[in-house]
């Protein structure tokens, strides 16, 4: 199977990883969170210099800790879309100036298609077809899988990702960055059910509520709302806010909204296997109730382990390697994109450029 070192820059952790098929012989991730914590989110400039300084030592660090030569792979892969331009730039330039020195294929990989094969890299998965929920920092997504490379996106998003609803409720509550880590630690002991949110629903043009899709607007402003009253109400007894209740109560609505529509997708398109995957795939609660719920539906379920949560290499190597034993690899010529859809991921692939 092929041999792959991959780089991902498409935000703000730099990562380099060396992948046989979905083995990783090295994984390493240089994050820039204590930074951008500083600004309450990340800095697209600032990421792309400090993704500029580290590659080098990261590639370095990969290929002494696998013992492999770069001469020894068959393909180098880079993120090449979507995510920040300067960022995905790193990857995708020091990707294709390594395989043209060395002589290897060049494989871009859509960010997307990454967490989609991070799962691989522990259970074995059943054939397709399966649903799988991607629920990260930019995005939220329900996404049929028929096979490598055919996807059909049945559920997403309307406004804000659930990450980054976590990022924006994290710094109302004034939790530090990133949201998600903060609000899980902060509402270990908080009562989930002692503020009652909305579940926010996608009206459709007719009439009716699209039965996939999420909206997690509503949700922050009425954090907001709460947040006021009881700011408004405690301020006359000098008490403090009941910090580990609303958090534990936002994280609890959240978990909830994403289980019951993935669940509810996967029986309607009779899809047997849910698969969970992207950086809030790592959050405990959501992990309990879609296995508590996965249980009652009689689905299966597999979720990417902790470690490939998050933005790494490894699930882009993974990709790549998939992309490279179906005889795909893509043009020297192919730049980065800010977004491009996951259906489109095979335009990567063409002899000219799609961008």
């Amino acid at each position: 199977m092929p041999l792959v070192l991959a780089l991902e820059t498409s935000c703000d952790e730099s990562a380099a990883a060396i992948v046989r098929d979905q083995t990783v012989l090295a994984s390493v991730v240089a994050s820039q969170v204590e930074e951008h914590a500083r600004w309450g989110g990340v800095v697209p400039e600032i990421a792309s210099r400090r993704h500029v300084e580290a590659m080098p030592q990261l590639i370095e660090q990969v290929c002494r800790d696998s013992g492999v030569a770069i001469s020894e792979l068959d393909g180098v892969a880079a993120s090449v879309a979507p995510g920040l331009v300067g960022a995905l730039l790193v990857a995708s330039v020091t990707g294709r100036t390594l395989a043209r020195l060395h002589g290897k294929p060049f494989v871009a990989v859509h960010h997307l298609e990454g967490h989609l094969c991070s799962v691989q890299l522990g259970e074995p998965l059943p054939p397709g077809p399966y649903l799988v929920l991607l629920v990260s920092g930019g995005h939220t997504e329900l996404i049929r899988v028929d096979g490598p490379g055919r996807y059909i996106r049945l559920g997403r998003s309307h406004d804000d990702a659930a990450g980054e609803a976590f990022d924006k409720v994290a710094r109302l509550l004034g939790l530090g960055y990133p949201g998600g880590p903060a609000i899980e630690a902060a509402g270990l002991d908080g009562d989930p059910l002692r503020f009652a949110l909305p579940k926010g629903r996608v009206s459709r043009p007719e009439g009716g509520f699209y039965p996939y899709d999420f909206s997690f607007s509503g949700l922050k402003t009425a954090m907001l709302r709460q947040v006021r009253a009881l700011e408004a109400e405690h301020r006359a007894g000098n008490e403090p806010l009941p910090l580990a209740d609303l958090a534990a109560s936002f994280e609890q609505v959240v978990a909830q909204v994403l289980v019951e529509r993935s669940c509810r997708c996967a029986r309607e398109q009779s899809l047997g296997t849910l698969v969970l995957v992207g950086g809030v795939a790592a959050n405990r609660r959501l992990r309990q109730l879609m296995e508590q719920r996965c249980g009652l539906d009689g689905l299966a379920w597999r979720v990417a382990p902790f470690a490939y949560c998050t933005d790494n290499a490894a699930m882009i190597g993974v990709a790549a390697a998939q992309r490279l034993a179906g005889g795909q690899s893509s043009c020297f010529d192919l730049g980065v994109a800010a977004r491009m859809p996951l259906e489109q991921a095979g335009l990567l692939y063409e002899s000219q450029p799609c961008f």
